[in-house]
C-alpha cells in the first residue's frame, strides 16, 4: 500500500467474552498492511498485561488533560475507568499507507462513526447467553457479581448490534476467522475502483452474506436468549 493513501478504519465490538480478542490477534497475521490501535486506559495492568502491548495505562489527570488538548478519536468510561483510541493512530497508518482495526465498546464505535462516516463496523455476537456465560467462567471469572454485571452489560450492548455494517456469530472459531477475514479483505476489494477476478467476487459475495440486512434474521434467536422472559398472566 503507498503511503498518504486514506486509511480504511475497522470497528470491531463485541460483549466482554464473545471471543473478540482471539478472533483480531488472527486477523492481524493473516492479514497484511493493517495496523491495531492501542487503546488508552486508566485502569491497573492486570495479570501480565505490560504498558503499550495489550493497553497504554495512564493516569486519570494524564487521560483528562489528552481529553482537553482533543487528542482522541473516541473516549468513554466503563466501570469508573476512561477507555480510548488516541488519534495519532489513524495519521500513523495515513502515513505508513496501513489500514486501522479498532477494538472498541459500542460508545466508542458510534462516536468513531460520527467522525468518519465511511469507517467500516463489525458486531461479533456470542451463540447464546448460556455460552457467553461458559465463556466468560472458562477464561476465570467465576465471581458470580462479575459474571451477572458483564451478562448484564452484554445484554445492552447487543441490542445495539443494527448500528453496525456487519453482524457475525462467532459459534465457530475457523468459521468466525473466515468471515471476519471476508469483510476485512472485500472492503479494500471495493474500494480499489479496479475489475475483479472470480476469486475476488466470491470473496465479496461472502461478506455480503454478513451485511446487517442480511442476518437479522439469524440474530433474533441470540438476542431472544438475552432477554429475560416474561412473567406468565394470572388466570
Amino acid at each position: 500500500m503507498s503511503p498518504s493513501r486514506t486509511p480504511i478504519v475497522y470497528i470491531i465490538s463485541a460483549p466482554s467474552g464473545s471471543g473478540k480478542s482471539t478472533l483480531v490477534n488472527i486477523l492481524l497475521k493473516l492479514v497484511p498492511n493493517l495496523e491495531f490501535s492501542i487503546s488508552y486506559t486508566t485502569r491497573a495492568p492486570r495479570g501480565s498485561e505490560r504498558n503499550g502491548n495489550q493497553y497504554h495505562f495512564v493516569s486519570r489527570e494524564e487521560f483528562e488533560r489528552m481529553i482537553e488538548a482533543e487528542e482522541f478519536l473516541e473516549y468513554a468510561q466503563f466501570d469508573g475507568n476512561y477507555y480510548g483510541t488516541a488519534r495519532r493512530f489513524l495519521r500513523e497508518a495515513e502515513q505508513k499507507g496501513t489500514d486501522l482495526l479498532l477494538d472498541i465498546d459500542v460508545q466508542g464505535a458510534a462516536q468513531i462513526h460520527q467522525k468518519i462516516p465511511d469507517a467500516v463496523s463489525i458486531f461479533v455476537l456470542p451463540p447464546d447467553k448460556k455460552t457467553l456465560e461458559w465463556r466468560l467462567r472458562k477464561r476465570g471469572e467465576n465471581d458470580d457479581q462479575t459474571i451477572r454485571r458483564r451478562l448484564d452489560t452484554a445484554s445492552r450492548e447487543i441490542e445495539k448490534y443494527d448500528c453496525y455494517n456487519y453482524v457475525l456469530i462467532n459459534d465457530r472459531l475457523e468459521k468466525s476467522i473466515e468471515r471476519v477475514e471476508a469483510i476485512v479483505v472485500s472492503e479494500r476489494l471495493r474500494r480499489s475502483g479496479r475489475s475483479l477476478s472470480e476469486e475476488e467476487n466470491a470473496i465479496v459475495q461472502r461478506a455480503e452474506r454478513l451485511r446487517l440486512a442480511n442476518v437479522k434474521e439469524k440474530v433474533q434467536p441470540v438476542l431472544e436468549s438475552f432477554r429475560e422472559p416474561r412473567p406468565r398472566a394470572e388466570s
